[in-house]
This record gives C-alpha cells, sequence and structure tokens, in this order.
C-alpha cells in the first residue's frame, strides 16, 4: 500500500499539507474526479493550490510540478494551450460588478469538447464561480452533469454557499482553512524578507490569509487604507443620520470596497466584543488595542454583539446580491452612536 507525504511532492506551497497530499493521491492513483471546488477566505490561497494542482496533472517530470519544464511554465504565466481560464469580467461605469457570463462558459464548453493540443487532456480553472450569473451557473451544470471525458474542471469559490447546492454536489470540495497566524508570520519574514514588526501586524490582520498578506506587504497603501476605513467607523458611530445615509452612497458605488470596508468592520467589531468579555484570546488589530478598549467601554458587551451580527448580516446580503445600497443605510442605522 503507498503512503503520501506531503515531502514527495513540490508544490512549492505554505500550509495546506493535507489538501496538497489529498490531490496528489488522486494523480497518483489514478482515481482523478471529472470536478473539483476549492472554497476558502480570499486570499487564503485557492489559486495558488489550483495553479499547482494543474500543473501536477500536466507536468512529465518524476518530481511534478517541477516547476521548471514548458508546461509548469505556460501554466504559471497563464499560457498552456489545454488549461482554459476563466475569470469574472469588471462592468458597470458608476457601480461595478464583476461577473462571469454566460458567453465565457459557453466559449469553455465549446473549447473542452476540442482534443487537446499538446497534453493528454484539457483543464478548465474557473475563478471566483460566485460571481457567475444565473444563465452561466446553469450552462456550466449541464456540462458538469455530462463532462468531457478527457477533461477535468477545477472552480474556486470565496463563497460556496453562493453557489448552486446541484453545482458542489458534483464536485469534489477541497475546503481549505485559515493558516496560523505563526506560520503567516515566519512565511512573510523569511520567504519574503518582511521586517519582524511588520510581518507581525500583517499577520495577525490576515486572519489566516497568505496571500492577503504577501500582497498587503508589496502594497504600501494597505496598512493607510486601513487605517482610513477605521476612522471613518469610528466617526459614524457618532455621525448623523444624513451623514450616515450620505457616506452609504458613496461607498455603494465600489463593491469591491464597500465588502473590503465592511471585513475591516468586522474584525474591528469582533475585537471590541473580545476586549468587552474579558476575553484572553488576542485581538486581530494588535496595534489598535488602546481604540478597541474605549469603544468597549463606551457600547459594552451586548451593543458590541450585535453591531458583528449587523456586519455579518449585511455581508451575507451583499453575497446574495441585494442593494448594496440599501444593506448599507440598514447597517448604519444599526450601528450604535457614541
Amino acid at each position: 500500500m503507498l503512503t503520501f507525504s506531503i515531502s514527495h511532492y513540490n508544490w512549492n506551497l505554505i500550509g495546506h499539507e493535507w489538501a496538497v497530499t489529498a490531490l496528489a493521491r488522486d494523480i497518483h492513483t489514478g482515481r482523478l474526479r471529472h470536478a473539483y471546488l476549492i472554497a476558502g477566505p480570499a486570499g487564503v490561497g485557492k489559486r495558488t493550490l489550483a495553479t499547482a494542482f494543474v500543473q501536477a496533472l500536466l507536468c512529465k517530470q518524476a518530481n511534478a510540478p517541477c516547476g521548471e519544464c514548458r508546461a509548469c511554465k505556460l501554466i504559471a504565466h497563464g499560457g498552456h494551450p489545454d488549461v482554459i481560464g476563466v475569470a469574472p469580467v469588471v462592468s458597470g461605469k458608476i457601480i461595478k460588478t464583476e461577473k462571469i457570463v454566460i458567453d465565457r462558459i459557453r466559449e469553455l464548453i465549446r473549447t473542452l469538447s476540442l482534443k487537446p493540443v499538446e497534453a493528454d487532456r484539457r483543464i478548465a480553472l474557473v475563478t471566483n464561480f460566485e460571481t457567475a450569473n444565473e444563465e452561466a451557473a446553469n450552462a456550466f451544470l449541464k456540462t458538469l452533469e455530462e463532462p468531457p471525458g478527457n477533461a477535468i474542471l477545477i472552480l474556486t469559490t470565496d463563497q460556496p454557499e453562493a453557489l448552486l447546492p446541484t453545482i458542489v454536489s458534483r464536485c469534489e470540495p477541497i475546503n481549505l482553512r485559515p493558516l496560523p497566524t505563526a506560520v503567516i508570520q515566519n512565511a512573510l519574514i523569511e520567504r519574503w524578507s518582511v521586517p519582524a514588526e511588520r510581518a507581525e501586524l500583517l499577520a495577525h490582520l490576515a486572519s489566516g490569509r497568505l496571500g492577503w498578506a504577501v500582497n498587503a506587504a508589496s502594497d504600501g497603501d494597505v496598512l493607510e487604507r486601513r487605517e482610513g476605513r477605521l476612522n471613518e467607523l469610528r466617526n459614524l458611530l457618532s455621525a448623523t443620520r444624513t451623514a450616515r445615509f450620505a457616506y452609504a452612497e458613496t461607498l455603494a458605488r465600489d463593491r469591491d470596497a464597500l465588502r473590503e470596508t465592511l471585513e475591516l468592520w468586522l474584525g474591528w467589531w469582533r475585537d471590541v466584543l473580545l476586549i468587552a468579555s474579558s476575553a484572553t484570546t488576542q485581538p486581530v488589530n494588535i496595534d489598535q488595542v488602546e481604540s478597541l478598549r474605549r469603544a468597549a467601554q463606551k457600547t459594552g458587551l451586548d451593543t458590541a454583539a450585535k453591531a458583528v451580527e449587523a456586519v455579518q448580516r449585511t455581508l451575507s446580503l451583499l453575497t446574495r446580491n441585494a442593494n448594496a445600497r440599501l444593506a448599507l443605510e440598514v447597517l448604519l442605522l444599526d450601528l450604535p452612536r457614541t
């Protein structure tokens, strides 16, 4: 009986060893599923894992994925003729949205029906599938029900709950979990040469998402934007209803900024709740402890808990494509006044 170990594979990943082992086992035993669904928070490593999986499938070297052969390099740069990538497209001038549309799925289905050019199979890599509109999702479902014999379909999603249950049930699930803070901190220092103090802060703020931490380490504006959005939250708590509604109108125009802002707010309110409950767990916002303590003293345990619930509810509504402005207005009415 073969025993599989992460040390057998050169997938160049930090963490998620169990996922690498499971996917490598499928390759080496020849028991590949026709479809895989890689799910997890944004920045947790879904795309990195999916790319390494595709390389492992098409690399012909004994230590696949070798990362050096023609196939591995083409896949890394998105240029392999037998790997069809589908990603959301941005539309809208005032309120920008990202969607996977029916035309892209039809093109994908047509391409999958063709013979491979270089490899022995074709692979579809569809990222952020939660953005697929109804037509696109239903068209893709038909492909899952009757998959091409020489194709493997790989989906990634930040929000598996937003997918059709019939799509989820036809895929092999790979649910990535957040990485430990210490793993991210060490990786930032050792692999990306991030100064120790900055690495500690980013590792805590990442909430287990190494990809987010790496991007933040290379983007000098990340911490500045974060500070600005937390200041906006603190100012809103003492703002009038008119000011809150004006803020909602502005923020709702950019869904990416809206979601990022709400996730920051959620982390902040969770930290307030931790401190209000006298928990021993270290807050995520380790550089905001004094501000968090003042907020905990002003709001108290019950109010902080209600604020957490309100932000979570709003994020859930946005996942279901609710009206962003109305959802944000309701949230701002629910937040306490201090």
